[in-house]
């Protein structure tokens, strides 16, 4: 259902070069670039996660409530990309750790204050 989702970056360099770390770790790259975005996938037509300029040219800000949920397939692989996150210079926002039934996660933000959080189920 979902095709892509961007988040917003002040520093387009620092973004993209916390996002290719971060992604890289569950085996996804960049796929697609321009002048103010950087989208990264597994493939070309999957699921995308970009990092962008707004278009407007404003300041871009963390939207309250906004949240990215990564399926990262393990508790194993949500303990390695929350770490990469935090060694990149991400903030805690909730360690990984068991949330209600089956749900594993482990909550951060980007050095844009964007949240995300690296999941699994089961």
């Amino acid at each position: 259902m979902i095709g892509y989702v961007t988040l917003g970056t002040n520093d387009l360099e620092r973004g993209t070069a916390f996002y290719a770390a971060l992604l890289g770790e569950i085996g996804a790259k960049e796929v697609m670039k321009n002048e103010r975005m950087v989208m990264f996938g597994t493939e070309r037509g999957a699921p995308m996660l970009g990092v962008c300029t707004p278009y407007d040219e404003k300041d871009a800000t963390a939207g309250n409530g906004t949240m990215v949920a990564l399926d990262v397939g393990s508790q194993e692989a949500v303990q390695k990309v929350y770490a990469k996150a935090i060694e990149l210079g991400g903030t805690d926002e909730g360690e990984p750790g068991l949330r209600g039934g089956n749900f594993y996660g482990g909550y951060f933000r980007d050095p844009d204050g964007n949240k995300l959080v690296a999941f699994t189920m089961g």
